[in-house]
């Protein structure tokens, strides 16, 4: 089984790209706090780990164009290791995780919805949607 979570906070925006053929991608390093600090750390500043993580199709374009750096998000997906050849023509190896669910974590600010724009005035959906058999506006949903 090779399964990755993590929460923590994005070290820099996002870079969203695409590959030839059209299909998105975005990489970021997330910063996670460890549980322990070590021996020699005496200025009392949590130690993190900086983990290269990389979404692909539509969840990068969600994160492209939603987050940026500091924002909490935790993460789900796969620890996915790659070999290339250096410059200097040795072969290193780099570690990345791969995404397959997102969640934003920062609470919602007032006026702002999750992705840092205006919040939406509520809207009315129908009533077959809500479940209960009444409407519901986009600011009652929890995420």
């Amino acid at each position: 089984m090779n399964k990755v979570v993590l929460i923590g906070r994005l070290t820099r925006d996002p870079e969203l790209r695409y590959t030839q053929s059209g299909k998105a991608f975005a990489t970021f390093a997330l910063a996670v706090d460890r549980r322990f600090r070590r021996q020699a750390e005496q200025n009392g500043q949590p130690t993190a780990d900086f983990i290269p993580c990389v979404a692909w199709d539509k969840l990068a374009e969600i994160i492209g164009n939603n987050l940026t750096k500091g924002r909490r998000v935790g993460v789900e997906g796969r620890l996915q290791t790659r070999t290339y050849e250096a410059q200097d023509g040795s072969k290193r190896s780099a570690f990345d995780v791969v995404l397959d669910e997102l969640e934003f974590l920062d609470p919602k600010s007032s006026g702002q919805s999750d992705f840092g724009a205006p919040a939406p005035k509520a809207q009315q959906a129908p009533a077959a949607n809500s479940g209960l058999g009444q409407p519901f506006s986009d600011e009652e949903i929890p995420f």
